[in-house]
């Protein structure tokens, strides 16, 4: 990749809201890296290289360590400084605590914490030494509610969230941004592989990912800490999970996540 475009890397952007974003910076003329571990990736590619970009596609599972480093490895190879960071690859498990395996969980954990922690860490210093660079990581609106029946996936959102808010006072006397992006339930493949189908958010009307992305893209550039995006009716649970007691917010949770094979 040689080109002389700014460079955004994204990953999890086979599909979803991570696809969505890649095509927002395509548009916008940024060239990109875009990861995921699905070979859908390498179709995303071509799409996103209708809008004129330079495409490089790493599929890679980003729930190892070794996976990380992999794509490190091909974005020190590319020789070209890193603009934008997406950290945006995540999973969830739907279920009891007590019913769903360990495995699951900790893929839970590798993927949403340890990875996009692992990343920023390798990316980050090249952005403060150069004091340039923006960094937009996905958490959830999920980060501000006890998860009842997906219990580490919301804390794991909770992670990122906090992540995201102590990068922002650490780096707040370089021009590197921190954005941290919080979607409400959006209409992507995640309820699927959760294995929330049969609740009542699996059921429910989602918000749209395009316009997810599109307004966490224009967060991004406006350099803004933090954005619940997506529906009104998104922005408006954001609203009032501020002044929710957690007692309420975990019984409601519960309500829409828990399995009718589980009452």
């Amino acid at each position: 990749m040689n080109g002389t475009n700014p460079l955004a890397v994204v990953t999890g952007a086979s599909s979803g809201i991570g696809f969505e974003l890649a095509k927002q910076f395509a548009q916008h003329g940024y060239d990109l890296v875009i990861a995921a571990e699905d070979a859908a990736v390498d179709s995303a590619a071509v799409t996103l290289r209708e809008y004129g970009t330079d495409v490089r596609t790493v599929r890679v599972d980003l729930a190892t360590y070794d996976g990380v480093e992999t794509l490190w490895g091909g974005l020190s190879a590319a020789r070209r400084p890193v603009d934008a960071l997406v950290l945006n690859a995540g999973v969830g498990q739907g279920g009891a605590f007590l019913e769903t395996d360990l495995a699951d969980e900790a893929r839970i954990i590798d993927l949403n914490i340890a990875s996009t922690v692992h990343l920023a860490k390798r990316v980050l210093p090249g952005m403060v030494a150069r004091d340039r660079g923006r960094v937009l990581i996905t958490s959830s609106i999920a980060a501000t509610t006890p998860g009842s029946f997906q219990s580490v996936y919301n804390a794991s959102k909770s992670f990122l969230q906090s992540f995201a808010q102590a990068l922002q006072n650490e780096l707040k006397d370089s021009a590197v941004t921190v954005t941290s992006l919080m979607p409400g339930p959006t209409e992507t493949n995640f309820f699927r592989r959760a294995e929330m189908l049969d609740t009542k958010v699996g059921r429910a009307r989602k918000d749209d990912p395009a316009q997810v992305a599109e307004q966490g893209y224009d967060a991004l550039m406006a350099g803004r800490p933090k954005l619940v995006a997506g529906s009104l009716k998104t922005k408006a649970q954001g609203v009032a999970n501020r002044v929710l007691s957690d007692r309420l917010k975990a019984a409601g949770h519960r309500r829409m996540a828990e399995s009718r094979r589980g009452r």
